[in-house]
């Protein structure tokens, strides 16, 4: 556990410079390098902490309260090891519990600061918040079925064990709703931008505008550690070759930390390139995408059931 959290605290920033610099090298540009965020968030830290006059505790507990759910995610989530003393959080629903406790505590430090930003930002938090979070429930519940658990260990060391049962249709909706979610939980593009503070189109950047200092560099490390998590949960549930099961040497152990590093940073480029080539969806559409990707989950519970 401590292993996996390790990889995970200290290479998220470094998968969201990889990803910034696949993006600069495909629209023509040098990039400022795969290790800048580590860099910003160094800069971020060594600045004064700064809060907006008359907010209050919710505002200052955001912050540490994303990050604390985040890490408990990533100890949780079998990304290196399907073997974790957190067993008992590693249940599909607490994880989806604890991932929407972040979000909604993020919110509420934005609608603390009694803006029009905070507020814009985290109402279209809440309505992207209400859509993805049954879609994650039903796409990993449709892959637990045939297991009989939701546990996401014994899920993951399920379909290692028989990678034959991933060529079904059940294992295609989910992945497709799975992914269309994760880009959604994780504010990339066609839902959000990451790199924009245009008003008219933010969702994730309008919640933390009067966050500063070390409390801003809190929330880029743990959004970047949600985005490592989601990919990395994607990849265990539908290519979990090389991750590490109870007993694992250290050489297994080596293995599953490449394996792993190699199959997010995989999907970071592939989300990253796809970025380049698409552009954000009207704010009003986001709704109609994310409850496509629901109907494909509520689908693959069904198939699920029928082919059970």
């Amino acid at each position: 556990m401590v292993l996996q959290l390790l990889v995970v605290a200290a290479g998220a920033p470094l998968l969201v410079g990889l990803m910034r610099q696949i993006r600069a090298r495909l629209e023509g540009r040098a990039g400022a390098g795969v290790r800048q965020p580590w860099r910003d968030l160094r800069k971020l830290v060594r600045k004064e902490a700064i809060a907006p006059h008359g907010t209050g505790w919710l505002f200052r507990a955001a912050p540490p309260l994303l990050a604390g759910t985040t890490l408990v995610v990533a100890a949780a989530v079998p990304l290196v090891t399907a073997d974790s003393p957190l067993d008992g959080v590693a249940d599909l629903f607490a994880v989806a519990a604890l991932l929407a406790l972040g979000s909604v505590a993020l919110a509420l430090g934005g609608l603390d600061t009694g803006t029009a930003f905070g507020g814009m930002g985290a109402s279209r938090e809440m309505t992207v918040l209400a859509l993805v979070e049954p879609t994650i429930l039903l796409a990993v519940f449709a892959l637990s079925i045939r297991v009989g658990t939701t546990d996401l260990g014994a899920i993951v060391i399920a379909t290692a064990s028989s990678p034959l049962s991933l060529i079904s249709p059940v294992s295609l909706l989910a992945a497709v709703a799975l992914a269309v979610v994760t880009i959604a939980e994780s504010g990339r593009i066609p839902v959000d931008n990451p790199s924009t503070h245009l008003e008219l189109t933010m969702i994730h950047e309008a919640m933390i505008l009067e966050y500063a200092g070390p409390d801003l560099a809190l929330i880029e490390w743990a959004s970047a550690m949600r985005l490592t998590v989601m990919l990395g949960l994607f990849a265990g549930l539908f290519a979990p070759f090389g991750i590490a099961t109870a007993g694992a040497g250290p050489i297994a152990l080596l293995v599953a930390v490449v394996a792993f590093a190699v199959k997010v940073a995989l999907l970071g480029g592939v989300l990253a390139a796809g970025e380049v080539f698409m552009a954000k969806l009207r704010l009003f559409r986001i709704p109609e995408l994310l409850a496509g990707s629901f109907l494909m989950a509520l689908l693959a519970v069904a198939a699920s059931f029928f082919l059970a």
